[in-house]
């Protein structure tokens, strides 16, 4: 338990480790995230701040701006009537104030007055007032109010210097002491003498009316001043700071009033609240307009944002905060559930495995090691030396050797990779690896690789031996083969034996896969015991074996040993009970006399075994050059076979099908002729294989079918044809398609053709096989069975499959009428045929002889030399002719 304990604390520390450097980069990260949070916030919220300010600023100076324009526009348009007044007035070339008094004090002034000032309904209109400051003429009535303005300081300013020319001053006014502003302007004599003062008014409400339609919005005031600090006009309005000189205070605040521009944050003068200022210096007039706003009325959208934003702010630490709290508390499940995995991984490995560090004390053991070499826990745990659990196996009998010699040679290469292979006391393969670790120490894990080796050798001998009868295969003869040729060199001749078991496919067709196997088993035994130790017998694949026979080149040697190979296959196997008769066609080959070079090697003793195979089976050649000549004209056959039907060499030929019983032809069997441009008429029997073996048949059948179609529609009704299908055309799947299309074109009823099959296409697939017959009965076509007898007949095709006919094979024919001859079968064939209600056609019929006895067998056909040979189709027609008319 306290081994258990312990172990499982290092492995939380290797854990922590591998582990730790992610969490403090997550929680790192997470930190550094919430910090980017705040100061991207804050960042942000200033930015604003300073945004709603110079918001605020713009606002404020397009105010001033506006009202700076449309007040010099108003003002200078008053001072040319004052002006204009006043120049009328000086041109009366008036000499003395009294003159000036007297002459101004008139109707006709006054009305002249009027008509001036008709225009400007927002001022008080224009008053002329004396030397004296007495209203002497006004151009709102007539006669003038007694009104003095001698004690106004804008009055005796303008009287008492020169220089000044115009006044402007927010003054009580003389009737109800409403503020207005006065503009007033010195009339003088020639000599500059003081005559008196034209002046016009305005009430501050109608300047501050204007102000309003600025809307600025809460907490902002706009203001007109004179260049002196007095305040003209105002909004908000308080009658109390009218007329009050607010020139004073710090330099900013007098800039306010010295500068033509002026855009700045002050501490107002009047609320004492920080204010955005802009003021303006009109360009006529000694005038200022000031446009405020508080510093919070500007800032109070800022504010609202500032609160969506730090509360945006302050929820998405609080999520990150929850996330990462999330995260780590997911990723400590995770690691325990690794760590529990881990645990459960290292013990249920089919490896034991160990760790050491660069102390070379051990860190990590599984249970597997333990249970390897049955050692003791209380032993075997983290914190032993290497040196004592190579000591605990060696004494406790699961180590062999010296141990201080073993863990040396560890340990002089712990730095490099190291494998081996051992066995132990009770027969067990154990792989031991060493692989080192990245800080020192290494890794070793110990695997019972027994059964991987054993698979491995059975795997390497699958490789190179036969499945089925464990004789060396293709690949390891081969190698074999590589040997002997390079040994020839050192005067060591060898020869190759190439053999295949004859009819080997009709048995295994016929009795089935088992029966099969085991005569190849048996074939493989017999060919063992026909050579000697230093000989190879292999097999090819199929029912091909090869024999290499060491140390020999003597013809009469090898030809012993074919001799032998025959004879011993020739006596029947017993294949699960059934007697079986074998036979072979056997090729020799022998190096160096036929070649050294192994692929010419092998090429002519397969050459040499066709050649058997050709001459009849069941026999032996030894390779000679004219077997290469051979293959050459074969290939050349095939060349010349390819062209052959698209230059129109092939034509069909016809032998009559003649009824035993009327001795009249009833049918015709179409077979195909070759005449070769050069080599004349070539055999059927030397180019139908050729085609077959190439593929060829498939195309040449299907042209020999729709020309034998075509041919027989020009016959007279009665008069059926018989084409062959190959095997090949049989298994293409499209043999019912290629019928009726031949039948559509040439316009044949289907029941006047009769194809011919061959048992070879039944034996291989019964189900696959009575598809097709059955497709082809369905066109109304008619299936004869050729060659009926030979290779490995059943008899249940019979039952199985829907014949019309069975043609008895020639072979059953030839020797009719003689003593022993086959009459017997043939009844046989012709009784059961008739019993499934089939007709049969005798083939290689020749003699009167064998037509009397096929008649009085009961046999319904016959075709051979004795009637006619297969002749052309015109000369078919003269027969068909002949008989119409007899």
């Amino acid at each position: 338990m306290g081994t258990s304990i312990r172990w499982s604390a290092r492995m939380r520390v290797l854990l922590r480790r591998w582990r730790g450097a992610p969490l403090t980069w997550l929680i790192v990260g997470g930190f550094v995230l919430m910090v980017a949070t705040a100061i991207g916030t804050a960042l942000t919220v200033d930015r604003f701040r300073q945004n709603a300010i110079e918001s605020g600023r713009d606002s404020l100076e397009s105010a001033v701006r506006l009202l700076a324009r449309h007040f010099d526009r108003e003002f200078e348009d008053f001072a040319v009537l004052q002006k204009s007044v006043i120049a009328e007035l000086e041109s009366h070339g008036i000499e003395s104030a009294d003159v000036f008094r007297s002459e101004m004090a008139t109707l006709a002034v006054h009305e002249a007055l009027r008509a001036k000032a008709s225009g400007w309904t927002d001022v008080a209109g224009a008053n002329v007032f004396d030397a004296n400051g007495v209203l002497i003429n006004s151009s709102r009535r007539w006669p003038v109010a007694d009104i003095s303005i001698g004690d106004r300081g804008y009055f005796n300013r303008l009287k008492n210097d020169p220089a000044a020319q115009e006044e402007i001053e927010v003054v009580a006014g003389r009737i109800g002491n409403a503020p207005v502003i006065v503009f007033a302007r010195r009339v003088s004599g020639p000599r500059g003498e003081f005559f008196g003062i034209v002046s016009r008014a305005i009430a501050p409400d109608q300047l501050e009316s204007f102000f309003a339609s600025t809307g600025l919005g809460e907490d902002s005031s706009i203001a007109m001043h004179h260049q002196n600090g007095q305040l003209l006009a105002r909004i908000p309005h308080v009658d109390a700071m009218i007329g009050q000189n607010y020139r004073t205070g710090s330099p900013e605040q007098m800039a306010v009033f010295q500068r033509t521009f002026v855009t700045t944050q002050l501490a107002s003068p009047i609320d004492g609240k920080d204010r955005l200022v802009a003021a303006r210096l009109l360009a006529g007039e000694p005038l200022v307009v000031i446009a405020t706003k508080s510093l919070d009325a500007t800032l109070a959208t800022w504010r609202t944002q500032t609160k969506f934003f730090v509360t945006v702010a302050v929820l998405s630490v609080g999520l990150l905060v929850l996330t990462l709290f999330l995260i780590f508390r997911q990723v400590t499940h995770r690691l325990s559930l690794e760590k529990q995995r881990l645990d459960t991984a290292l013990n249920t490995m089919t490896q034991g495995l160990l760790m050491f560090d660069q102390d070379e004390r051990l860190i990590v053991c599984n249970r597997r090691y333990v249970e390897m070499y049955q050692l003791s826990t209380a032993v075997v745990k983290p914190g032993v030396h290497f040196r004592d659990v190579i000591q605990h196996r060696h004494d406790t009998g699961s180590f062999h050797g010296d141990v201080d010699c073993y863990c040396d040679g560890i340990l002089s290469n712990v730095g490099l990779t190291q494998s081996a292979i051992v066995e132990t006391a009770d027969g067990r393969l154990i792989e031991i690896k060493n692989q080192p670790g990245a800080a020192g120490g290494w890794l070793a894990t110990h695997d019972d690789v027994t059964e991987r080796i054993r698979a491995d050798e059975r795997i390497a001998h699958m490789a190179h031996y036969d499945a089925l009868t464990d004789l060396p295969n293709r690949v390891l003869m081969r190698g074999h083969l590589e040997r002997r040729v390079a040994e020839l060199s050192e005067g060591k001749p060898f020869a190759i034996l190439y053999i295949d078991v004859d009819e080997f496919k009709g048995v295994n067709d016929s009795l089935g896969h088992e029966v099969g196997d085991e005569l190849l088993r048996q074939v493989a035994n017999r060919l063992r015991a026909c050579v000697s130790g230093n000989d190879l017998v292999a097999r090819l694949g199929g029912d091909e074996f090869a024999i290499v026979k060491a140390a020999t080149r003597d013809p009469a040697e090898l030809t012993a040993l074919a001799e032998r190979i025959l004879n011993t296959l020739r006596t029947p196997v017993d294949c699960k009970g059934q007697e079986i008769p074998t036979d072979a066609s056997i090729g020799i080959a022998i190096a160096p006399d036929h070649g050294d070079n192994l692929d010419d090697l092998l090429k002519r003793a397969d050459l040499a075994m066709y050649a058997a195979k050709s001459e009849g089976r069941r026999t032996f050649r030894i390779f000679v050059p004219e077997y290469d000549a051979k293959a050459r004209q074969r290939r050349l056959l095939e060349f010349d076979l390819r062209q052959a039907l698209a230059r129109g060499e092939f034509e069909v030929h016809y032998q009559p099908l003649v009824d035993l019983a009327a001795n009249v032809v009833t049918g015709c069997e179409a077979l195909l002729r070759w005449h070769h441009p050069e080599r004349g008429m070539v055999s059927p029997a030397e180019f139908i294989p050729v085609a077959e073996d190439t593929g060829l048949i498939a195309e040449i059948g299907e042209w020999v079918l729709k020309q034998a179609c075509t041919e027989a529609a020009g016959w007279p009704g009665d008069i059926q044809i018989a084409v062959n299908v190959s095997p090949v055309q049989f298994r293409s799947r499209t043999l019912a398609l290629k019928v009726a299309a031949a039948l559509a074109e040439s316009g044949l009823a289907p029941g006047r053709l009769e194809l011919e099959i061959t048992e070879t296409v039944l034996i291989r697939d019964d189900a696959e096989a009575l598809t097709i017959l059955q497709q082809l009965r369905e066109l109304g076509v008619r299936i004869a069975l050729d060659d009926f007898g030979t290779g490995y007949s059943s008899l249940s095709y019979l039952h199985r499959f829907p014949f019309d006919k069975i043609k008895i094979d020639r072979s059953f024919i030839s020797d009719i009428g003689e003593p022993e001859d086959s009459s017997p079968i043939v009844q046989a064939v012709v009784h059961m045929a008739a019993a499934r209600h089939m007709a049969t056609t005798a083939e290689g019929v020749e003699t009167e002889a064998q037509r009397e006895v096929l008649r009085q067998l009961g046999c319904s056909q016959m075709q051979g030399w004795l009637f006619s040979p297969a002749v052309p189709a015109a000369k078919l027609k003269q027969l068909l002719s002949a008989q119409a008319a007899a």
